[in-house]
């Protein structure tokens, strides 16, 4: 006993995963998981995913909404602005240099001008710049010095002539990866371009070479990165691919059906189905009664009446709907209101939520079209005008304007006017905001908030009209003088104890 006992002390205890998510059980058998490298993940499914993202963007109404969602928001009626803020070295603001800047590139923008093919403005370009994103999962921009008055001109390009299959290594020690040469940083080099769309299927290859080789200077490759060393981008509406088709599908399935019961009422069986004609016999015998509001009929001997009676759609039809739509808006970033353009039953706590979530979503692609495509464009267009001598300032004043411009995004409305203008002014009163916040609400700059008040005060004064309203009170608001209540937009005279809003 002594020998049995001295075993069992020495066995160790069962072993106890630490993390449950690791388990390799019965219920986890069809969790197989990958390891591989994001590119090889990348390789195997990127043609399939942005073709499947394609045809959804083409016949999904959902998919088609959540396109026409984020070009709205992200870029909106006017798209980015700029503003130049560059000052002398006395510190006052440099406006005739600002000014000359600001024109040039709105003039560059305007369609004909600022793309090879002459069809897009600046705003059409940032809108496919946007759209691409969000269905192909990359933008390819090729900037073309272009024999314009401006010496340059955007060019996009089809994400599918950047080979994912070109994987080569190259004796300089650099390495091509689906078709992007990258050095041993993993830093962009060079882009290796099919000579031909792949999808093209008349003609023959233009030139000799199959990869055109595009130095990375001259081409913006653009992308929201998922993983650390991923080469190419995965469009964004890649996880909701299966169940936006499987949900079509249905809704589809529950159509046909919900048509068929409404145009088929039922079949007339005789005892031994000798009277069906088929396809190929003369249909002079069988019964078929055409049904009318109000009438009754009778069968002949022996035949039988049998009622067809689907009941589609379900009931269920509308929950189960709008559960996976739940889903697919989770996935896709935006909120099921905004996808599904359900406003049945929303309060406006619950929708000022929703939208607030969805700006601060929309605020980060904003962002990412800011830094990796406006900025850029515009450098390099500021670098042009400045060389070519389009503007008679000198390209060693380069970075005084380029690090004093300022780029704004569309702003968004506010869901309540009257609430949230109340909360801004009480949050001037304290200092908690400032009246370029406010202004950053609606995409604008203040100082152009104010150079437009006073154009108007003045256009008023040459017109003999005498405002009703003064901005900013002349000195002193009726809000700041206490005459009007921050919280209620009321003159305080209204209000009394007895009662107090």
């Amino acid at each position: 006993m002594a020998l049995i006992d001295l075993f069992k002390r020495k066995q160790k205890p069962p072993a106890k995963r630490q993390y449950a998510g690791a388990q390799i059980g019965r219920l986890f058998n069809d969790f197989v998981a990958s390891s591989r490298s994001p590119d090889e993940e990348i390789k195997a499914a990127l043609a399939v995913l942005r073709n499947r993202c394609r045809d959804l963007a083409r016949n999904n109404e959902y998919a088609k909404r959540y396109i026409q969602l984020a070009k709205a928001n992200v870029v909106g009626e006017r798209g980015v602005s700029i503003q130049v803020k560059a000052r002398n070295d006395n510190g006052t603001m440099d406006v005739f240099g600002n000014d000359v800047i600001e024109r040039a590139w709105k003039q560059w923008g305007r369609k004909g001008t600022c793309t090879v093919d002459g069809r897009l403005s600046w705003v059409d370009a940032q809108r496919l710049f946007v759209e691409n994103l969000v269905r192909d999962g990359e933008v390819l921009v090729r900037l073309v010095n272009y024999p314009n008055r401006f010496g340059m001109a955007l060019e996009f390009i089809e994400p599918d002539l950047l080979d994912e299959q070109y994987n080569h290594d190259l004796p300089n020690g650099n390495k091509i990866r689906m078709g992007v040469e990258l050095d041993k940083f993993n830093r962009p080099v060079a882009y290796h371009l099919l000579a031909k769309h792949p999808g093209e299927y008349s003609g023959g290859l233009i030139g000799k070479a199959k990869w055109i080789r595009i130095p990375a200077d001259n081409l913006l490759h653009l992308y929201l990165p998922e993983r650390a060393q991923q080469t190419r981008g995965v469009p964004m509406m890649s996880v909701a691919i299966s169940s936006l088709k499987m949900l079509h599908g249905y809704r589809e399935a529950e159509l046909v059906a919900a048509r068929v019961g409404a145009s088929k009422m039922g079949v007339i069986t005789s005892p031994n189905g000798d009277g069906f004609p088929s396809d190929d016999t003369e249909n002079s015998y069988t019964p078929i009664m055409d049904a009318e509001p109000g009438t009754f009929h009778q069968l002949p001997a022996g035949y039988d009446f049998k009622m067809f009676d689907p009941t589609h759609p379900t009931s269920a039809f509308a929950d189960f709907e709008k559960a996976v739509l739940r889903g697919i808006a989770s996935g896709l970033g935006v909120s099921y209101t905004s996808l599904a353009s359900d406003l049945e039953g929303v309060s406006y706590s619950s929708i000022r939520q929703g939208a607030l979530e969805d700006r601060d979503q929309w605020k980060v692609v904003q962002d990412f079209l800011i830094q990796h495509f406006v900025q850029p464009i515009f450098e390099r267009f500021l670098m042009k005008i400045m060389e070519g001598g389009v503007i008679n300032i000198p390209a060693t004043r380069f970075d005084k304007f380029a690090e004093s411009t300022v780029f704004r995004a569309r702003g968004f409305q506010w869901v309540d006017p009257q609430r949230e203008m109340q909360a801004a002014v009480v949050g001037l009163q304290n200092g908690i905001l400032s009246l370029q916040d406010v202004a950053n609400q609606y995409g604008r700059d203040v100082e152009e908030t104010f150079d437009q008040i006073e154009a108007e005060k003045q256009m008023a004064d040459s017109y003999g009209i005498s405002l009703a309203f003064q901005p900013f009170g002349g000195g002193q608001s009726a809000y700041g003088a206490g005459k009007i209540d921050p919280m209620t937009g009321k003159p305080v005279s209204e209000l009394s104890d007895a009662n107090p809003e």
